[in-house]
């Protein structure tokens, strides 16, 4: 899904091992470097969740680099959504773990 400026939302749940290798920081870095809105966190039960905003082309990079990881970690899977975006703006940040 895609507003009028062609902007989208992309809602996606890392699994694997992606907590205490730095992927939280990775992907912030990515994220930031891609000009995108959004956060980044660990989840209680082990995985990442992330939230970004921004143009298809840099949504779907970043998908591909969240499926890759940074080196220390080992991504099982990613689940993903597209959404409407909700008009997040403002840098892309780590979040507090729920």
């Amino acid at each position: 899904m895609a507003c009028g400026d062609g902007r989208k939302r992309l809602e996606a749940t890392v699994h694997g091992r992606v907590q205490g290798v730095g992927f939280r920081y990775f992907v912030q870095r990515e994220a930031q470097r891609l000009s995108l809105s959004g956060r980044v966190r660990n989840l209680r039960s082990g995985e990442v969740q992330v939230v970004a905003e921004g143009s298809d082309e840099d949504l779907q990079t970043l998908l591909q680099i969240l499926r890759k990881g940074p080196p220390m970690a080992w991504v099982e899977r990613v689940d993903y959504d597209w959404k409407e975006p909700k008009g997040d703006s403002g840098p892309f940040n780590v979040t507090f773990t729920v």
